[in-house]
């Protein structure tokens, strides 16, 4: 009886050892190095990560071509290779893709074939930094949201290029070639979703016309913007965030009220050729006018009237907003005017 038990438990335990290889065996067929085997098609110039098979990973590996890409991909990384051309044909079944990454390459416009880009019709993010291109390509998909160009050779934005662009929340364009006359007053027709505008590092000596009325981010840094015209701001009534280090701004050239904006939170004016602190708004709540000629700070002007607030007895919970002011690179000494603090409450940190 004994022997008997013995014998059936030693089946058992070879039966499960047989069991455990077989399963074993299942999953091994899936092992990265044979996921090309079978239905995971992969370009062989290419990194296909099984943990995360929607993505492919073609970078640094000195590709002049695109491959074609499989119909599963949303996320495609082709940036720092040799590529100057987007022909048509590789993403004729990459009809889910949401990412592309083709920055530091050779691409021109001449490269890009006229449906290439448009035909990815769910395409969400596209970077094609570093790169030659001289003018905004287009036509570009409407389901676009983000457009990242910075530091190519645009000079020229096409006429209607952002027509349909009705999805695009960002649009980056700094560190290229542009000029004024790039700009009609219908270029940024169409950007009914714009937040964020970026055309720091140009060549621009006036500030760009009819920008999108949903625009909350504007960067002007390191252009020659000499003035802004009187109620520039009317258009875009959500700007937060204004950037304008690095020009020539004068005081004569401000709207008379300067930066009175309410809806302007944080004003960067670093390194212009203002001589006076302009008029701000009780709303701000970051000031920097570092490295310009101010002389002194005359409270009396600057201090957002009470008027402008609401009508209430808390001058801390009501009064103006302002949290950080830099000041030094100017000709202002200290001491800092005691007026000044009683007039920003809130100030956190004063640089001078």
């Amino acid at each position: 009886m004994a022997t008997t038990i013995c014998f059936i438990i030693w089946l058992l335990l070879i039966a499960d050892t047989a069991w455990t290889r077989s399963v074993r065996q299942v999953y091994e067929v899936n092992e990265p190095d044979d996921w090309t085997m079978h239905d995971f098609d992969c370009p062989r110039e290419c990194f296909c990560p099984p943990s995360f098979p929607t993505a492919l990973y073609c970078e640094n590996r000195g590709l002049k071509e695109i491959p074609a890409i499989p119909s599963r991909i949303w996320y495609l990384y082709l940036e720092n290779n040799l590529i100057e051309t987007i022909p048509e044909k590789p993403f004729e079944n990459a009809t889910q893709l949401r990412w592309i990454n083709l920055n530091k390459n050779k691409i021109t416009n001449y490269g890009i074939e006229k449906g290439a880009l448009s035909q990815l019709k769910k395409l969400l993010f596209l970077f094609l930094e570093d790169n030659e291109l001289e003018e905004v390509p287009s036509p570009l998909p409407r389901s676009l949201e983000q457009l990242q160009l910075a530091r190519n050779k645009v000079s020229r934005i096409p006429q209607g290029t952002f027509s349909n662009l009705e999805n695009l929340t960002l649009l980056d364009l700094q560190h290229n070639k542009l000029l004024d006359n790039a700009f009609q007053r219908d270029t940024f027709k169409g950007l009914k979703n714009l937040m964020q505008l970026n055309m720091a590092k140009n060549a621009l000596r006036n500030m760009p016309p009819r920008l999108p009325a949903n625009t909350m981010q504007l960067y002007l840094d390191n252009n020659s913007i000499e003035g802004i015209p009187e109620n520039y701001f009317n258009v875009i009534p959500k700007v937060a965030f204004l950037r304008l280090n690095h020009n020539k701004l004068s005081d004569a050239g401000l709207p008379s009220s300067g930066f009175n904006v309410s809806s302007i939170i944080d004003l960067q004016l670093s390194h212009n050729q203002l001589t006076k602190v302009p008029r701000i708004s009780a709303h701000l709540q970051h000031l920097h006018l570092d490295h310009n000629k101010i002389k002194n700070v005359n409270v009396s002007v600057i201090c957002p009237t009470t008027s402008t607030l609401p009508a209430e007895h808390d001058i801390f919970s009501y009064g103006p907003h302002l949290r950080y002011l830099r000041l030094d690179g100017n000709e202002i000494k200290p001491p800092i005017p005691m007026d000044l603090m009683t007039c920003f409450r809130l100030l956190q940190a004063v640089v001078i």
